[in-house]
């Protein structure tokens, strides 16, 4: 997993795994099969061990707004966590696998961070059901921000940005949210528009006929 982590898929090779693991390729194949299937396994151990303590600060968190200032302040400690031995960034973020050449990898990768935008979007849909946030709000467009600021974050994190720059990004992100959402307020609740009109029940012109 730190292999992959810090160096990406496609750059790490089966002879760096090999020297990694303490094993030959040979065992290497009979337990994994291939690289994407080991990569794969490495990638849900990743899961494992990060999602949890994430989706805690998130959702175990009330208000809406403390939940989410949480998520990004935990982030912007956990992806700048290079000291504690293990490489900066998200793994799942960072991840850069050939559409061409992976085609089923390159598709986990990118399920794997639409469950960011996901849990996001059913927190804040919670969050209006509950009152907390204005039934006006664009809840897709407000968690594509979020998870934007944090997809941003481990990019920088990445490149050498400290706890403290990314936590300074998280209270800038935060006045982001409050404007939105202070905004969002004053405006109407959003209507559903009529249904139109059902094409296969159209009247023939001409008088009613009893």
């Amino acid at each position: 997993m730190i292999l992959f982590w810090r160096k990406g898929f496609e750059a790490t090779s089966i002879s760096d795994l090999t020297q990694a693991m303490g094993i030959g390729s040979p065992s290497l194949y009979a337990a994994f099969g291939s690289k994407e299937a080991l990569y794969v396994e490495a990638l849900r151990h990743y899961r494992d061990s990060f999602d949890p303590s994430a989706w805690d600060r998130l959702e175990g968190t009330r208000p809406v707004r403390a939940a989410i200032e949480r998520y990004l302040n935990w982030s912007a400690d956990r992806l700048t966590g290079a000291a504690e031995e293990r490489p900066s960034g998200c793994m799942v973020t960072l991840s850069s696998v050939s559409r061409d050449e992976h085609p089923e990898l390159h598709d986990l990768m990118r399920s794997e961070r639409e469950v960011n935008l996901t849990r996001l979007k059913a927190r804040l849909e919670e969050a209006v059901s509950s009152g907390e946030l204005p039934r006006a709000i664009d809840v897709h467009g407000l968690a594509r921000f979020v998870q934007t600021v944090q997809f941003g974050m481990s990019i920088l994190a990445r490149d050498g940005a400290t706890r403290d720059e990314l936590r300074a990004v998280v209270q800038h992100a935060m006045g982001g949210w409050d404007a939105r959402v202070a905004e969002a307020g004053q405006l109407p609740e959003r209507i559903p528009p009529a249904p139109g009109p059902n094409p296969g029940s159209k009247r023939r012109a001409g008088p009613d006929v009893a």
